[in-house]
């Protein structure tokens, strides 16, 4: 809804880096004061917080809504025309395929059009759904039944998405990793030095933060700084999927810092043993890998967002965005999972880790990022962009809101 209240894509891009940023922002605040508060004082007192901010958000977003650009609402959800042309090509796949593009339906609008596009041969198969068949044609016009024949869009939609799903598998793998990190960085920090000065202790739970914090800077200086200084001096911007390659690389190179960092906590906890569980190490040594793992955040989570925004169809932009969400969801799971079966198959992560090797766990989803990126290249390399010269000049444009 939000992108929707622009018209430039490059206008579009900035919302979703603000977007990011406040949402990273809001994750400090619930991180820091809420996480000690609930800790401190009291759970009611926090969850109370957490209502009356609900309330003032939604407050906030009713007050502005004669401001906002309405979107017409969909007589039919999209993805029952998607289903349709499943259907559609099943039904017909015994059908010859035609290679005049006039033998496909191209909706009631656009059937006399001159300019009539035969559908891609990607996937062809799907092409079956828009095929006009003898029993469809009259005299003046084409008899269109619902689920046996489609428009060329309509079959040229799905396709999309098909090209589009191996570069969302990506997203999966990419944020399976940094799911484990943040699970074991707590870990971590549970048995070092949370000392910040004499009074106050860091609550393990808040060591989130330094990735948090280093994704709101990095957003401010690429969108404020980078971009515009890119933009002025060769005329061109990382474009999103390069944003998002950028985060690739820095993610895996967060994740070998952590197995550095790990191996060195195990050292000193095997030659500073004392009967106090905690590790003489302070806890700022997680900070380095956590604020590299925030750097490449800021570069990943609005590359994603705004490609998926940018090469859906039309129809389904309001769940282009949706996708990083799904895949971040999936990767809870699969980050669990991934633990699960190094804890049945290793001793790398037993009860008290300092008898384990996290580090090896490290390494070992380094090695899966590097492998990721990778599978992200040969991704990217294959994928065709539904629009070539927006994706190059897009960015471009960013230096004129200055």
């Amino acid at each position: 809804m939000g992108a929707n209240q622009f018209n430039k894509p490059n206008h579009q891009a900035i919302f979703f880096n603000w977007y990011t940023f406040a949402l990273y922002t809001s994750n400090v605040i619930g991180s820091t004061v809420l996480l000690y508060i609930e800790d401190n004082v009291s759970w009611v007192i926090g969850f109370a917080i957490c209502v009356a901010f609900n309330i003032f958000g939604l407050l906030i977003f009713l007050l502005g809504q004669r401001f906002y650009r309405h979107i017409e609402a969909q007589q039919e959800s999209p993805f029952m025309s998607l289903a349709r042309v499943v259907v559609a090509a099943i039904r017909k796949h015994r059908e010859p395929l035609s290679l005049g593009g006039e033998d496909y339906y191209h909706g009631m609008k656009q059937q006399d059009s001159a300019t009539i596009t035969d559908p891609s041969k990607f996937f062809r198969f799907l092409n079956h759904a828009a095929l006009i068949t003898e029993g469809e044609k009259k005299t003046d016009a084409v008899i269109a039944e619902p689920w046996k024949l489609c428009t060329v869009q309509q079959v040229e939609d799905l396709k999309i998405l098909i090209k589009l799903f191996p570069i969302w598998t990506t997203g999966l793998l990419l944020y399976t990793p940094l799911v484990i990190q943040s699970s074991l960085a707590i870990l971590q920090a549970l048995n070092m030095d949370r000392h910040l000065g004499s009074n106050f202790k860091i609550p393990a739970g808040s060591v989130i933060v330094f990735t948090l914090i280093s994704t709101c800077i990095t957003i401010t200086f690429t969108d404020r700084v980078l971009f515009p200084l890119l933009a002025r001096c060769i005329r061109t911007s990382l474009t999103p999927l390069q944003r998002v390659g950028v985060g690739h690389v820095l993610t895996f190179i967060s994740m070998a810092l952590s197995a550095l960092v790990e191996s060195k906590r195990i050292k000193m906890s095997k030659s500073h043993y004392l009967n106090s569980s905690v590790v003489p190490m302070s806890v700022f040594w997680l900070s380095p890998q956590l604020a590299i793992t925030g750097i490449g955040l800021a570069f990943h989570s609005p590359g994603y967002i705004g490609f998926y925004y940018q090469e859906f169809p039309g129809l389904l932009k309001s769940t282009s965005t949706a996708v990083v969400a799904v895949f971040v969801g999936a990767a809870f799971y699969l980050g669990n999972g991934v633990m699960d079966l190094v804890q049945r198959v290793t001793g790398w992560l037993p009860e008290n880790i300092d008898n384990g090797r996290l580090d090896y766990v490290f390494w070992v989803i380094c090695g899966l990022g590097a492998f990721n990126f990778v599978y992200y290249l040969v991704c990217t390399s294959l994928y065709e962009y539904k629009n070539v010269d927006q994706e190059l000049n897009d960015s471009v444009d960013k230096i004129d809101r200055n």
